[in-house]
């Protein structure tokens, strides 16, 4: 329990309870069973298994709950977890079977394709949080937009402008990342299927047969094998770097107001030395989660030099650095539906008319 995310003490402030059952071990094995299984149904629909084989290998991938502790250990030995866990799914298949287990498929077909589903299914909890944050912002213009408030350029006060303003400011960019959310999902929500080193060479001329076959068992598109090229997931963290980084800016200006007296918040953090003190903790946290974001954007742009047809360094920096992106913005979403709900006021109240 290192990772921020699930640390015992620090998870329920930078945590992310429906991220987390997304991305935690059973969605990943979930989701690598799931690439298991349409494969086998793919290969004996097109005639490259036996067919009683694919329904033997499925039927049993359907209840079978791999040894943890043992993939782990092959993990350490093999750098992918694939190896040990396709061992042990042809242990529970038997024989005659066991043989058309992962049958072609080569260990990064596995990995990316369970990243690209888990991936998916985050998107979609993303996209409904900023959906409802849109729809949170307009609420809150429409409650408290007229009231008077200072501008501030530089941090120094320029002219007065209306709260309004300045939740615009918050609400906008929300927009654009549902709008650009789109392009994400279709460059991301593709099959990654290549075989040993992404040519397909184990299939002959049913190779893109297959491939489009287990894309649509998978609810995925379609795509020419992507394993060295990296920009999919390059373009995912970058979306999501946006994301906490609007976030962020929201935070700030909260807690900027709170310093200055211009917002009033419900609740807030204590003091072990100040009863008096009502911190923005929420606030801080959406600056701190954005910064970390941007920070790991970078390792993400260094993963995508992977050396000729694949790379461990590269791709096991993914496995790093991506899950923690997402769980990042999640978060950031979380926290920032929270704090708009505790902004009683922003502001000076408006004149009489």
């Amino acid at each position: 329990m290192i990772s921020p995310f699930d640390h015992p003490l620090l998870a329920g402030l930078l945590g992310d309870a429906e991220m987390a059952a997304l991305l935690g071990i059973e969605a990943e094995l979930a989701a690598m069973l799931r690439f298991e299984a349409a494969l086998a149904e793919a290969e004996a629909e097109l005639g490259l298994v036996p067919a009683e084989s694919g329904s033997a290998i499925a039927a049993t991938l359907a209840g079978f709950r791999p040894d943890i502790e043992a993939l782990g250990e092959g993990t350490a030995r093999d750098g992918v977890v694939v190896p040990e866990l396709v061992r042990q799914i042809r242990q529970a298949v038997g024989e005659p079977h066991s043989n058309h287990v992962h049958f072609g498929a080569t260990s990064q077909d596995v990995v990316d394709t369970a990243m690209v589903l888990r991936a998916g299914a985050c998107l979609d909890l993303l996209e409904a949080r900023l959906a409802a944050l849109a729809s949170d912002f307009g609420d809150l213009a429409r409650r408290l937009g007229d009231r008077p408030l200072t501008g501030r350029t530089r941090m120094q006060a320029a002219i007065p402008i209306r709260a309004g303003d300045r939740i615009e400011s918050w609400r906008a960019p929300i927009l654009r990342h549902l709008e650009r959310l789109q392009a994400v999902r279709s460059s991301l929500a593709v099959v990654q299927f290549g075989g040993a080193a992404g040519t397909l060479d184990g299939f002959g001329d049913k190779g893109p047969a297959l491939r489009s076959a287990l894309a649509a068992r998978l609810g995925l598109a379609d795509a020419p094998q992507w394993q060295s090229q990296r920009d999919r997931f390059a373009d995912l963290a970058g979306w999501l770097s946006l994301v906490s980084g609007t976030l962020g800016k929201f935070g700030q200006d909260v807690a900027l107001m709170a310093q200055a007296g211009e917002v009033e918040l419900a609740g807030g953090g204590s003091s072990s030395a100040m009863e008096h003190k009502r911190n923005p903790v929420d606030a801080e946290m959406l600056v701190t989660l954005a910064r970390y974001n941007a920070v790991q954007l970078s390792g993400m742009h260094h993963a995508l030099v992977h050396e000729q047809e694949r790379s461990g360094a590269a791709w096991t920096l993914e496995w790093m650095i991506l899950p923690q992106m997402l769980m990042s913005a999640g978060a950031s979403t979380r926290l920032a539906i929270t704090l708009i709900g505790r902004i009683e006021a922003m502001g000076s109240q408006p004149p009489a008319s």
